[in-house]
């Protein structure tokens, strides 16, 4: 389980918890609004939007490479000045983003931008639980994912506003200056005595050699590649299929973030009860409502409902998180930073496995299939991470 270090004298964990959730926001609305940016920064870049989708795998690659790397690298720096360290390149990265001429530039400036993504949360989950008491870890994480699951509802539809308006770069220019913001927020008020866990470099690595910790991983990387396979073509989807208005899109994300950020306190409250059945619940509900999509698409009403119900299923990634910390042992910031990475790989294959279907001729909506399918493969993982778990992680 993971240790809970003593927070400074005066200290105020609202703040701290609020500074690392508007990281997360920043995050968020990064990652996010770039798949309801897509139609437009295909046209603006003069690509298709299948190329333009690259874009989005491409941030989720660096996710993946940035993640250990850095857990690794920075075992034993200060949370706090490591947090700093990580807001900062998310400010350049962003700034590198919203300025870039040409689709191949961009495509460094998403790979750049994608690699502080893991370790931030990694690191601010680990914070974030250090705030609080060991039973309210599930609590605790859940604000700081707030930061993100608001931006769904704040800062994605107002960057696709921004998007149809003034022009898709000023979006990465509004999240360079959220991270900005951040950074200066974590040095003032964030904990001095917290760090990055009492491992090195080698302790931290003895996670890829945990098994339970990587069965964890592979469970997010499979199971949550549905969700992204929905989401990233739901602009799309809405355009073509639903045909909405373009100013309609604003009000589907947001209503996508009102359920994420319902489910999210509802995550963190059954995490710290009742986790492995909060697990399979939330990938069997994920697992009709996707089903649903496909025969629903052509009802602006009814896809109205679905996209708020599939906000509040979309808990999975902090009850994994929470999992972690209790099987990662001294390997805390790896496993926790590898938890995000194994997200975008999600990020990256739920997109690009419905992209061949797609591209088939088999429609928008076929991404509902894709997704129920790897959502169901996050169940078989799931129950074979937990029988492996029963017959021999207690005996250790």
């Amino acid at each position: 389980m993971v240790s809970i270090s003593t927070v400074s004298t005066g200290t105020r964990p609202g703040i701290v918890l609020f500074a690392l959730a508007l990281g997360g926001f920043a995050i968020g609305t990064s990652e996010f609004a770039t798949m309801s940016l897509l139609p437009f920064m295909a046209q603006g870049l003069g690509i298709d939007e299948a190329t333009a989708s690259r874009l989005i795998s491409v941030y989720a690659l660096g996710v993946v490479v940035g993640a250990p790397l850095i857990a690794v690298a920075a075992a034993h720096i200060e949370r706090r000045l490591l947090l700093v360290g990580l807001m900062g390149m998310f400010c350049f990265t962003h700034l590198l983003s919203a300025f870039a001429p040409s689709y191949q530039l961009m495509l460094w400036g998403r790979f750049l931008s994608g690699m502080p993504h893991g370790a931030y949360f990694g690191v601010a989950a680990l914070m974030a639980a250090s705030l609080t008491g060991p039973h309210q870890r599930g609590k605790a994480v859940a604000r700081l994912m707030l930061g993100l699951t608001i931006a769904t509802i704040v800062g994605v539809p107002f960057a696709n506003v921004l998007g149809q308006t003034v022009g898709w770069r000023w979006a990465f220019a509004l999240v360079s200056v959220l991270a900005a913001v951040t950074a200066v927020m974590i040095l003032v008020f964030a904990p001095q005595s917290a760090k990055s866990g009492e491992s090195n470099a080698l302790q931290e690595l003895g996670a890829l050699k945990n098994r339970q910790v990587l069965l964890t991983l592979w469970c997010g990387a499979i199971g949550f590649g549905g969700f992204f396979a929905f989401y990233t073509y739901l602009a799309s989807t809405l355009i073509d299929v639903t045909q909405v208005h373009e100013a309609s899109i604003p009000f589907y994300l947001a209503l996508m973030g009102v359920g994420m950020t319902l489910g999210t306190l509802l995550a963190g409250w059954a995490a710290d009860r009742a986790l492995n059945f909060s697990v399979f619940a939330t990938l069997g509900v994920n697992i009709v409502l996707m089903l649903l999509f496909p025969l629903i698409a052509a009802q602006p009403y009814a896809m109205a409902g679905l996209v708020l119900a599939l906000g509040m299923a979309n808990g999975y990634p902090l009850l994994l998180q929470t999992r972690l910390m209790d099987v990662a042992r001294d390997a805390q910031s790896l496993a926790a930073s590898l938890h995000h990475a194994a997200f975008n790989a999600a990020n990256a294959l739920g997109p690009f496995v419905a992209s061949i279907y797609i591209a088939k001729g088999h429609g928008f909506t076929s991404a509902g299939y894709v997704g129920a399918a790897l959502t169901f493969g996050g169940v078989v993982l799931y129950t074979i991470t937990l029988l492996d778990y029963r017959r021999s992680w207690r005996g250790r």
